[in-house]
Order: C-alpha cells, then sequence, then structure tokens
C-alpha cells in the first residue's frame, strides 16, 4: 500500500521537480499540492495524507506555524520540513516541534525518496548537509554538552550516537539485543543526566553534539 503525501511550496517550478522524483517510485502517492500555508491546512483537513512535505517560507502561513496550527487542530501527518537556510534555530524550533524530517532545498531531489522511506517507517531524516553542519558546529565550538556527555555510560552514549543516526527504538533494541523497553529506560536516564525536556529535544541534541559521541 503506497504511502500518502502533499507537497505545500510556494514555487511551483520546486513543486514539480519534487513530483518528477515521485513518478519513479510507486511507494508514494502524491494526494494535493498547495502555494501558501492556509491552503495546507486545508488539504490537510480535506485528505489526512500520511506526510506532508512543508516549505517553512509560505504566504498567509509559515511552515512552523502550520505545523502548530495543525497539531492543535489534531491533524497528525508526520512533517517534513523544506527550507533554503541551513539555520540553527529553525531546525530547533522543528524539531521541538516533533517534525520528522528535516530537508535542505538544494538538495532535495536527491535526498527526497531516501527521507520519505525513512519517515514512513516512523524513522526521523536529517539530510545529510544539514547533519553535517551541525556536527562541525558543535565540534568546533570547544564547549562541553550540558550536563557533560561524561556522565553517561557506554551504552547510553551507544544509544544516544544510534538516535543521532536516525533509529527508532525499536531498532535500537534490535540492534543491542536488548528490550524495548529497556531502550526506553536509557532515553529516560539520558534525559535526566543531560537535562533535556521536551518532544524530541533528545534527537536534537544527539544531532548537534554527534561530532562527540
Amino acid at each position: 500500500m503506497s504511502t500518502s503525501l502533499i507537497i505545500a511550496d510556494d514555487h511551483p517550478i520546486f513543486r514539480r521537480g519534487l513530483t518528477q522524483v515521485l513518478k519513479d517510485t510507486e511507494e508514494f502517492r502524491l494526494v494535493g499540492e498547495a502555494d501558501n500555508g492556509l491552503q495546507a491546512l486545508e488539504l490537510l483537513d480535506s485528505v489526512h495524507p500520511d506526510i506532508a512535505l512543508v516549505d517553512i517560507n509560505m504566504p498567509l502561513m509559515d511552515g512552523l506555524q502550520l505545523v502548530r496550527t495543525a497539531r492543535a487542530r489534531s491533524l497528525s501527518p508526520a512533517f517534513v520540513i523544506l527550507t533554503m537556510f541551513k539555520d540553527d534555530e529553525y531546525f530547533r524550533e522543528a524539531m521541538e516541534l516533533g517534525v520528522m524530517g528535516y530537508l535542505l532545498k538544494d538538495s532535495a531531489a536527491s535526498d527526497l525518496v531516501e527521507c520519505l522511506r525513512a519517515v514512513a517507517r516512523g524513522r526521523h531524516y536529517i539530510c545529510p548537509a544539514m547533519s553535517e553542519l551541525l556536527v562541525l558546529r558543535s565540534s568546533g565550538s570547544g564547549k562541553e554538552a550540558p550536563g557533560t556527555l561524561a556522565h553517561l555510560s557506554p551504552t547510553e552514549r551507544r544509544v544516544l550516537r544510534m538516535i543521532a543516526d536516525g533509529k527508532t527504538s525499536k531498532e535500537i533494541a534490535d540492534e543491542l539485543s536488548i528490550s524495548f523497553h529497556t531502550v526506553n529506560n536509557h532515553r529516560a536516564h539520558i534525559c535526566e543526566k543531560l537535562h533535556l525536556e521536551g518532544p524530541n529535544r533528545l534527537l536534537q541534541f544527539a544531532m548537534e553534539h554527534k561530532g562527540m559521541l
């Protein structure tokens, strides 16, 4: 069964390019397009897609506000953010809002299918260019991570590294030959030791400090 999705972006040529990429696979079914945030919200309410590809900068309602509004209305597609900007603040806010994917537009065509496949399986996906930027900025800061990574056990550091690689708790459990419940305990202990609170804060931290793990 194919995964349904919509594309919300105010540049028709860019939308057309993504549509062409999608035509090469039968895994994903485009069920609507929008060129502004309000139109995208209406689409979410009418077609209930599995995934929503959303540009951050759109007329009438920007992409992050769209995610907030959709959540408030109990509309729950897996959101993938599209942006031209390698901006830490946009990324952090997107993660706090619970988006599943983050794509830079200059590499979206090459990364799109891999991203959608990961998100369709319930995994987070951060495009390689953005991941590299976060790692470089973190590694070059010369600062120890909040709460200090030294407080983590070897297993907790390994779990954190796997989270940074976008793996789900089930995938981590399978790879480490431990139970799903044990993985969630590790996640909780890591958050406690590093003083992390809020949805997706652990993933955000893992991505930003990947070079230290």
